[in-house]
């Protein structure tokens, strides 16, 4: 576990020096070391998780007898042919107290030092998750403030290829989106330096987890931006989904592999650039780009080949005891229609299973942060329009996964929504009440703390009399003075507009846990949605003081090819829109807008009318 005195410089001066490092990662600890050697998860600074056996493992000489000492306990263990060991030292209390771990060979030894043991948590999505603390709202402060001994927190460097991963290495990681290196595969103690690129998600859930529990908390973050659901499924739970959806995208991903020529792909790369320098020239402009030399590895190492990413950054933690995970991703999987949305529900749940087998718990606590907002805002003017964004039928497949592990009587898992923190970017930087929510959910369900976290759910609905009835689990408020907003009815011909929205009224007081909704353009509704737009209206909320939002949510089962085929009679609908076909649904959403606006005016000027003629 030696480290190299220039990355030991760069703890200290990190931001300067790793924008002056090769334009390459740099590997400063290998996956798989030579000789006696532990698998990187364990270092100094780290957290072992509490209350489940200890396995520490790692590689040596094949025959090569192992001792580990920890604390007052000494196992040992013999070397296998594959030069693997493992020592199981049996369930330990939380202890903050800095403990060395010994690990010696036959020639050989390492020595760990500044080891707690608390809980371990995993962080896993895309770039939502990733998101640092140094660049949200609040984060300067929050950066200042959080100086935490007993907080331990490590990032997983990123890897590619459809081989299960048996570790990962140390080391500074380059990044072609930011221009920079990151310090990965290394435990930090958490502070004001090494938190600025910690995920700001989770570092606000572990920072509520341990002043709450006052247990040491060690954050490992997965995540890695611009990544699909199915990439962070096992390839073989994939090819075991027997669904036309699922079964497409294997065949498309198998077919690009296979067809990927190397030498083909250097050609046009070089051609590409040589054009490129020509149109430099005539221009006037300096080309000072190398021409192309090495071959790619073409979509085989692709990051979101499906599979890549659980066998590259998950399955090198396999066995790995932990508390749990949390999990925030979905904008990647928002380009592909309906049948994306259909993709998404049938792989998500089967995810979620894959990621317990893995860490060798099966009902591992795993909270759920929905699709985060995104995009102009939905008002009442363009209300039908924004209902067609597909991000929300993922938003709502989350939902409907989180309901279906319910159903079956898990009690580990979570959800928390994350589409009010209103920002029209796509990586809004409203991240810390994200965290407090999820944290919610935890300190609930896993540190026996009296909080609410669970989101209302709608236990019935009852057409009659030209309204739709909704019946929830719980009690609810808006979070503003100003009427229910964010609710939308439809008839059987799935047109949805906005609902004139309260609560029932029973004698002198209101029921805030029964909503009844009518609209004037639906005689007969029957279904509802909430909350539906990639940036939607809504402003329900459950108790008083609480910031948990209602969940977007639906009564129908209408994917948005269904919603065409309703719409557009004169189109023949396939399983997916064609790019003409959702520019006309588009038309005829936008078409309902004004049509429902048209005639509240007419009302409107009704209303005036009969009030001018009154006074007359």
């Amino acid at each position: 576990m030696c480290r190299l005195f220039v990355m030991t410089f760069l703890f200290f001066s990190q931001l300067s020096f790793a924008d002056k490092l090769p334009r390459e990662s740099v590997i400063d600890v290998p996956a798989i070391g030579e000789g006696l050697c532990v698998h990187n998860i364990f270092q100094s600074n780290m957290v072992l998780q509490r209350n489940k056996p200890i396995m520490i493992r790692g590689w040596a000489s094949p025959g090569e007898k192992i001792t580990v000492h920890f604390i007052d306990k000494e196992l040992s263990a013999t070397a296998e042919k594959d030069r693997s060991w493992k020592v199981e030292f049996p369930p330990m209390e939380a202890s903050a107290t800095p403990q060395k771990l010994t690990v010696k060979g036959q020639s050989k030894s390492i020595e760990l030092s500044n080891i707690l043991i608390g809980d371990i948590w995993i962080l896993g999505g895309q770039s939502n998750m990733e998101f640092p603390v140094s660049k949200v709202q609040d984060g300067d402060l929050e950066m200042i403030s959080s100086n935490f001994q007993n907080i331990r927190i490590l990032t997983v460097p990123a890897q590619n290829g459809a081989e299960m991963k048996k570790s990962f290495p140390s080391l500074m990681e380059w990044s072609s989106w930011s221009k920079r290196h990151f310090r990965k595969g290394y435990w930090d103690v958490c502070n004001s330096e090494s938190v600025r690129e910690l995920s700001a998600i989770g570092f606000i859930f572990a920072r509520r987890l341990h002043m709450v529990s006052g247990v040491p908390i060690g954050i490992i973050d997965t995540s890695r931006g611009g990544t699909t659901v199915e990439s962070w499924t096992p390839d073989a739970v994939l090819r075991s989904i027997d669904t036309v959806e699922v079964k497409e995208l294997l065949a498309e991903w198998d077919q690009k592999v296979a067809e990927f020529d190397p030498e083909e792909d250097l050609k046009k790369r070089i051609a590409n650039h040589k054009n490129w320098v020509e149109r430099m020239k005539k221009q006037g402009k300096p080309a000072n780009r190398e021409e192309p030399k090495d071959l790619n590895p073409g979509p085989a190492m692709n990051q979101n080949r499906p599979g890549n990413n659980f066998a590259s950054m998950i399955s090198p933690l396999q066995g790995l005891p932990v508390k749990g995970a949390i999990f925030h991703q979905g904008f990647n999987n928002a380009f592909n229609g309906s049948v994306g949305a259909e993709m998404y529900y049938q792989v998500f749940g089967k995810m979620i299973t894959a990621w317990r087998k893995n860490f060798n718990d099966p009902q591992m606590p795993f909270g759920i942060i929905s699709l985060c907002t995104a995009g102009d805002p939905q008002t009442l003017d363009n209300f039908s329009e924004k209902m067609l964004d597909i991000g929300v039928y993922l938003r709502h497949a989350q939902f409907q996964t989180y309901l279906d592990f319910v159903k079956s009587g898990d009690t580990n898992i979570g959800f928390a929504s994350s589409f009010d923190m209103r920002r029209s970017w796509y990586h809004p930087q409203l991240k810390f009440p994200v965290g407090d929510r999820i944290a919610r959910w935890a300190l609930a369900t896993q540190y026996g703390q009296k909080v609410n976290w669970k989101p209302p759910v709608c236990t019935g609905t009852e057409s009659k009399e030209g309204k739709l009835i909704l019946k929830m689990d719980t009690r609810l408020r808006v979070d503003d003075s100003g009427p229910i907003r964010g609710f939308a009815i439809a008839g059987k011909d799935g047109r949805f507009f906005p609902a004139e929205a309260d609560w029932l009224v029973n004698g002198k007081s209101k029921d805030t846990s029964v909503i009844i909704l009518s609209s004037p353009m639906v005689a007969n509704p029957v279904h509802y949605r909430y909350a539906w737009s990639r940036n939607p209206m809504g402003n329900v909320y459950v108790g008083e003081h609480i910031n948990i939002p209602m969940a977007t949510q639906r009564s129908d089962n209408w994917q948005q090819k269904d919603i065409a085929k309703l719409m557009l009679p004169e189109e023949e609908i396939g399983r997916k829109l064609e790019r003409s076909q959702t520019g006309k649904l588009k038309t005829a959403l936008k078409e309902l807008d004004l049509l429902r606006r048209l005639a509240e005016a007419q009302k409107l000027i009704e209303e005036n009318q009969r009030l001018l003629n009154s006074v007359k």
